[in-house]
């Protein structure tokens, strides 16, 4: 039997964190805690996941995840996408349509025997969910949309990650031109009412008391991404964590990488509310900005992801923040249970 959300000892997920804050460190400590930690392997070489896999093996021997980028559709402008490069300036990079290693990175995760693998951007054939579970993978697929919950659902996903639009980072839909914009709970909803997977629910979801709302709408486990950028095993840079600490709001933007992605408002994302849908492509254009941003602490000019409950994110370490969130899950579902009509529980 593949590996499912049920089995774990604590219903608590690490979001994947691609393109930064994703370390082995983070997966390991979240994956010993009792939760499941995630690999990132958007935007890495083949060369460099393998070494994430074999760094985060050597730092625990329970399952773990691994998450990729399905292939990106054909960018419908091309000529828009340059018009945006030069309106960068000299500093912007040279756009590049590419798959992220899409084949090289299935291949190396079926020979890994990784136990849990997570699809983001797009849905697996049916072909490539049986050879992923004939190596002993559990395929998990993020949807958006009931619609893409059914087309998941249909190939033999084992698990949904179901993504509402309060999530930090990029939409997880299909098809960019056409993102699922649908709130957690609703989704959570929809989704439950179109398909019989066991559900992953994120979006928002930084306390234990948001943990037990998703488990009480039919979701296995939560995913957290934003909760876990401020823990010191995250590699999330200093700007960002800073920035995670303040009440500032989110946005959709496809400012940085052209795609659909939840953000802190800042001066870039408002500077280019008209960006290309063109991804990756606009990612590679604005990736030297942003890495020069990084480099000397400007916020205003660097991709700060995060979900729309950011500012409740606590710095303290992964293993204690999953022992903590599913301690306060369990006492507000307690809580909750004795305020229904009737109920003899004492609160908690």
């Amino acid at each position: 039997m593949v590996f499912a959300p049920s089995d774990l000892e604590h219903p608590i997920v690490q979001a994947p964190l691609a393109g930064g804050p994703s370390t082995p460190a983070l997966a390991g400590a979240v994956c010993e805690a009792g939760g499941l930690g995630f690999l990132g392997a958007g935007y890495k070489t083949v060369d460099a996941v393998a070494e994430d896999i074999a760094a985060l093996r050597a730092l625990t021997g329970r399952p773990f995840g691994v998450n990729v980028f399905a292939p990106p559709a054909p960018v419908a402008d091309a000529a828009a996408v340059e018009r945006y490069a030069a309106a960068l300036g000299d500093d912007a990079g040279a756009p590049r349509h590419d798959d992220d290693g899409w084949e090289a990175k299935l291949d190396l995760l079926a020979h890994e025997r990784v136990p849990v693998i997570s699809f983001t951007f797009g849905c697996p054939t049916d072909v490539m969910v049986d050879g992923l579970r004939s190596k002993g993978c559990a395929v998990w697929v993020t949807v958006t949309t009931p619609a893409e919950a059914r087309r998941a659902a249909a190939v033999g996903a084992d698990a949904l990650v179901v993504q509402g639009v309060e999530a930090g980072g990029h939409r997880g839909s299909f098809d960019d031109e056409a993102p699922g914009e649908i709130g957690l709970l609703a989704l959570l909803q929809l989704v439950r009412a179109a398909v019989d997977r066991p559900l992953v629910a994120t979006g928002g979801i930084v306390t234990g008391a948001g943990v037990a709302a998703v488990l009480a709408a039919g979701a296995s486990a939560a995913a957290l991404g934003t909760a876990f950028m401020l823990t010191p095993e995250a590699a999330t840079s200093a700007a960002h964590r800073a920035a995670l600490q303040d009440d500032r709001a989110t946005a959709l933007t496809r400012a940085f990488t052209g795609r659909l992605a939840r953000g802190i408002a800042n001066r870039f994302l408002r500077e280019h509310p008209d960006a290309p849908h063109a991804y990756p492509d606009v990612h590679y254009v604005t990736a030297p900005i942003r890495a020069a941003a990084r480099e000397r602490g400007d916020a205003e000019a660097i991709n700060l992801w995060a979900g729309q409950a950011h500012e409740l994110a606590t710095a303290e370490p992964a293993g204690d923040l999953v022992r903590r969130l599913s301690a306060e899950a369990e006492a507000a579902l307690r809580e909750a249970a004795a305020r229904l009509p009737g109920s003899t529980s004492p609160p908690a």
